[in-house]
């Protein structure tokens, strides 16, 4: 989280050194765009930057300022939400989620992260003018709207049809679009080989000679990642090149799940979303043996088991 959206990675390095566990974000961020970024509410049921309204228009604010070390930034706080709602019905209930994300957005205090994607802000334009809640989502191409519904997708593990289905419609909410459902089935349909027992390169190889992933990824491997993502690959939020340079890291750091998180931080660009998809994947292959008990310990914001 600290070194989200950093693409100068000299100053990446410069601020944080080489990010090994969690840590706290500083306040400044040198890459920082929230100088050119706009949100207006057209009434108060729209209002969802409460008291981080002021950082709005300045340079070099950090996007995730407030947040402590091992706190998610807002799409993963929203994912813990959605897992709530699963557990207290035992199934997705869309109107649920849907009461729950609009009181967590609009409730002041309910979270403390200063910036919020185009998404949340699209979403919100429109719900205060009254426009129904299943057609206020964008178009969206965003690696980002791909974490919630990994979440639920993993929730509901046990029942594939059903999981399948309402991971669709916990994106729909605020990513619509083709490119969104099909990177989503993608990555779902890797995830339910692993929870079948399906190694992660196999999962991944069989899909290298498709349309869906680059053929010559396994070409990549012996590449530096910096040359890959940041070189071949975009390190930004885009789904045609975030999806495959997540993949490209699961499958080069397959046996190792612990360093791909570690080379995704330091790689930058979109690494909180690419870091949430790759840890999906890494962690359905492994288990929670995946991760280090200090990462687990220091998580503020956990899910319910």
């Amino acid at each position: 989280m600290p070194a989200h959206w950093y693409y100068n990675r000299a100053a990446l390095r410069s601020d944080y050194g080489v990010i090994t566990d969690l840590v706290a974000p500083r306040a400044t961020h040198p890459d920082s765009i929230l100088w050119r970024s706009k949100y207006r509410a057209p009434n108060a049921k729209g209002e969802i930057l409460h008291d981080q309204a002021q950082y709005w228009g300045q340079r070099g604010v950090h996007y995730h300022q407030f947040l402590q070390a091992g706190e998610s930034t807002i799409n993963l706080k929203l994912a813990a939400i959605a897992l709530r709602s699963i557990r207290e019905h035992g199934r997705y209930e869309p109107e649920d989620y849907l009461r729950r994300y609009v009181d967590f957005m609009t409730t002041p205090g309910r979270h403390r992260d200063t910036y919020l994607e185009e998404c949340h802000r699209h979403f919100f334009e429109r719900y205060a003018l009254d426009v129904d809640p299943r057609r206020c989502a964008a178009v969206e191409k965003h690696v980002g709207g791909l974490a919630g519904p990994l979440a639920v997708a993993a929730a509901l593990s046990e029942r594939p049809d059903e999981a399948r289905e309402a991971a669709l419609e916990h994106m729909r909410w605020t990513h619509q679009g083709p490119a969104m459902e099909s990177a989503l089935h993608l990555v779902l349909d890797i995830l339910f080989e692993l929870f079948d027992g399906i190694s992660l390169e196999d999962a991944i190889g069989r899909r290298l000679d498709g349309d869906s992933l680059p053929a010559e990824m396994k070409s990549w491997l012996s590449f530096p990642d910096e040359a890959v993502i940041g070189g071949l690959l975009s390190p930004a939020c885009y789904l045609d090149d975030a999806v495959p340079a997540t993949i490209y890291l699961a499958l080069k750091y397959a046996d190792d799940p612990q360093r791909a998180l570690i080379v995704n931080a330091n790689l930058g660009g979109d690494n909180c979303h690419r870091g949430a998809v790759l840890g999906a994947l890494l962690g359905a292959a492994h288990g929670p043996k995946a991760w280090p008990q200090r990462w687990r310990d220091g998580l503020l914001d956990l899910p319910p088991a």
